[in-house]
């Protein structure tokens, strides 16, 4: 049975593999799909704060070039949306004719700060004292761009999120895609040593490594790696390795029996519901996961290889760091319930595998692409 998006060709508008955590997923994710079209063109960006006027309609051109050019009756454009990233929110705005789907990864909203440009982005006084105000203007703006538009979600909780901010949308949850990693050992026949991993910014719980370090067990060590670590102060018991890759990054990994995410509020906006990239990077390694419940983290849990940290809206910084340490220490003083979570997070994976994934998507594009087919 052929698939049925074999005589479509797919308008893939992401930032590029390395432009933010996003783009990593962006390349992770079209070669998913990729085997369910007839063809895929793709029109890549860069992060955050980089793209111009010129730039933003230099993307505009390309991707109406890619839709208007294709050698069939059948194309779907597909974009990456995310916070500060324009080119791709702003490159299939207004494009009439075709239909259109998002991922939705900050979700309720999408790039947040539509008018970020590469000019504005050199003061954060002058971006945030424009866009914070705003805020109702932007999220009128990106309803107004999203009407009748089918929004995906990484979470539950963002697809919720989207609904109730976005009525005039048609939402669907895919979880976070876990991509192809080594295998590596089983979690509890490796160091006693936890890992803190990812991209260094607000929220992601890193500025929580130095009382987390100091309500756990001298032999215990603490492991942090990612782009950006290598900046962060060095302190007794904790071993800062930077950005990983490849070989590195298995090692890395390998060295740690549970990855921490004592995640927070990311900005001062409003509330955000993304998929933690992170949870998806251990999962990809069988690695069980400490987290807090902060938003979509709460849909987590035992049979996705996850201890979530109760806590409480409000509580002190130094209670959830005692809370988590705790949580930590007892997962791993306790062999047997790492090795079931480890078995969790391999079930987990093999649910949230590219091939897995894109069977997900691609029933709701041609369901989409039906509609279309339909004048409906």
């Amino acid at each position: 049975m052929g698939h049925p998006l074999s005589d479509c060709r797919l308008v893939f508008v992401a930032p590029a593999e390395g432009e933010t955590a996003v783009g990593d997923y962006a390349q992770d994710f079209v070669d998913a799909v990729r085997p369910h079209f007839g063809e895929v063109v793709e029109q890549r960006t860069t992060g955050p704060g980089t793209d111009t006027v010129r730039d933003i309609r230099r993307h505009r051109r390309a991707v109406a070039e890619l839709v208007s050019g294709a050698p069939g009756a059948k194309v779907l454009v597909h974009a990456e949306l995310s916070t500060g990233v324009l080119a791709t929110f702003w490159a299939t705005a207004g494009l009439k004719g075709v239909p259109i789907s998002s991922t939705v990864h900050d979700p309720p909203q999408g790039p947040w700060l539509p008018a970020r440009t590469e000019w504005l982005a050199r003061s954060r006084l002058l971006t945030h004292g424009i866009h914070y105000p705003l805020r109702p203007a932007s999220r009128a703006l990106e309803g107004a761009v999203y009407r009748d538009r089918t929004l995906f979600a990484l979470t539950e909780t963002g697809r919720r999120a989207i609904a109730s901010t976005y009525p005039r949308t048609h939402t669907h949850y895919v979880p976070h895609l876990v991509r192809e990693r080594p295998t590596i050992r089983p979690a509890q026949d490796r160091p006693r040593a936890v890992g803190f991993f990812g991209l260094v910014y607000r929220g992601k719980g890193f500025d929580q490594i130095a009382a987390i370090r100091q309500h756990l067990p001298d032999d215990i060590t603490i492991r942090v790696a990612g782009r950006g670590t290598e900046q962060l102060p060095r302190m007794d018991g904790v071993e800062i390795l930077g950005g990983v890759d490849g070989a590195r990054e298995d090692a890395f990994f390998d060295s740690v029996q549970a990855i921490v995410v004592p995640y927070g509020k990311r900005h001062f906006y409003a509330e955000t519901y993304p998929a933690s990239g992170v949870v998806a990077h251990a999962t990809a390694y069988r690695t069980p996961v400490i987290s807090t419940d902060y938003g979509s983290l709460a849909e987590l849990g035992t049979q996705t290889g996850t201890v979530v940290v109760p806590t409480h809206r409000g509580s002190e910084a130094a209670t959830v760091a005692a809370d988590v340490a705790a949580a930590t220490t007892a997962l791993l003083n306790d062999p047997v319930r790492l090795a079931t979570l480890g078995d969790h997070a391999e079930r987990t994976r093999q649910a949230r595998s590219g091939p897995r994934i894109a069977e997900q998507f691609v029933a709701v594009w041609a369901e989409l692409l039906a509609l279309q087919s339909e004048g409906v």
